[in-house]
């Protein structure tokens, strides 16, 4: 498959370092050097499922595409409004499609599981057209008192249409079961039966094991990738990683070996949006004109599990 059409959306409220230390014991001297981030955009009066409408809506015009064009939609999101219906139905709905949609909870990589999901259907021949929707807030996920984990978020949605090609050049996936790592917790409702003892616990991350697993698995997953496919690092003409920490990314950078100016960032102004992350970015290297026809990409992301995936794929 190849990638054909690019979109993403933000929310227009903007908080920076500065407002955080109003009520939070930090400040931009703090934040910034350890984590990249100035600001971050944050859900306000937005909805999330409206924000994943828009940017699908501006993947298909770039596309060039109708919604009628469809045949499957894939939905990337960790948390909404809805437990029920998923995400993707409302898209559906949202953007006039009639296709079948599946939601998927991949944590940060899901925009690489969903990749993968779609190339499968390609190969399988079951489709022509695909839409992938990433749609995250993280900042509804976090307690706004703990000052080690809710700078770090930010909310969004990204989108990409694909369609029949030979662009993809090789997927990894990686899971390694460690749940006590980063997770959050939420009771149900309660039943005439329920004997246990449930807490709602909000996002909960310990910060140093998480930094150690996303460079290592985003470093092995890229470095199989380019044994299996014969290519050296150099071949790579963009690392698009997982904006969650600026210091992630450079010590990824140096172990591959490879200049700043491969690796395009935007964590500086989002923050971490979660599995909208790398379709964000990608949409914003797309209409920036950084992206050239024959570029070769590789795209990384880690997240919650822990899971991380990573692509390359020629543009």
């Amino acid at each position: 498959m190849k990638i054909v059409g690019t979109g993403s959306e933000i929310p227009k409220k903007i908080v920076t370092n500065d407002m955080l230390s109003e009520f939070l014991d930090t400040s931009d001297a703090w934040i910034y050097p350890r984590t990249g981030i100035r600001h971050r955009h944050v859900i306000s009066d937005e909805k999330l499922e409206d924000l994943a409408i828009s940017a699908a809506k501006k993947a298909l015009d770039n596309a060039g595409l109708s919604a009628s064009d469809i045949d499957f939609i894939i939905c990337s999101n960790v948390v909404n409004e809805y437990i029920t219906p998923g995400l993707g139905c409302i898209i559906q709905g949202g953007i006039g499609a009639t296709c079948p949609a599946i939601d998927i909870n991949c944590a940060c990589a899901g925009f690489i599981y969903a990749l993968d999901i779609a190339e499968t259907h390609f190969q399988a021949g079951k489709v022509k057209n695909v839409l992938i929707v990433c749609a995250e807030e993280p900042t509804r996920m976090t307690s706004w008192k703990d000052r080690n984990v809710c700078v770090l978020f930010g909310d969004g949605a990204g989108a990409a249409v694909l369609t029949a090609g030979d662009n993809i050049k090789g997927i990894k996936l990686s899971t390694a079961s460690a749940t006590d790592k980063l997770y959050q917790i939420r009771t149900l409702e309660p039943t005439p039966y329920i004997t246990k003892q449930e807490e709602s616990i909000s996002l909960q991350m310990r910060g140093q094991d998480v930094f150690k697993f996303a460079v290592k698995a985003s470093s092995g997953d890229i470095k199989y990738l380019l044994n299996e496919l014969g290519m050296s690092p150099d071949s790579i003409d963009h690392y698009l990683l997982h904006q969650a920490n600026i210091r992630i990314i450079n010590t990824i950078r140096d172990f591959l070996g490879q200049p700043e100016s491969k690796f395009p960032t935007n964590v500086e102004t989002h923050g971490n949006s979660s599995s909208a992350s790398c379709p964000i970015l990608l949409d914003e290297c797309n209409r920036n004109g950084i992206l050239k026809r024959g570029d070769m990409l590789a795209l990384s992301a880690f997240g919650a599990g822990f899971m991380s995936g990573a692509v390359i794929m020629e543009w």
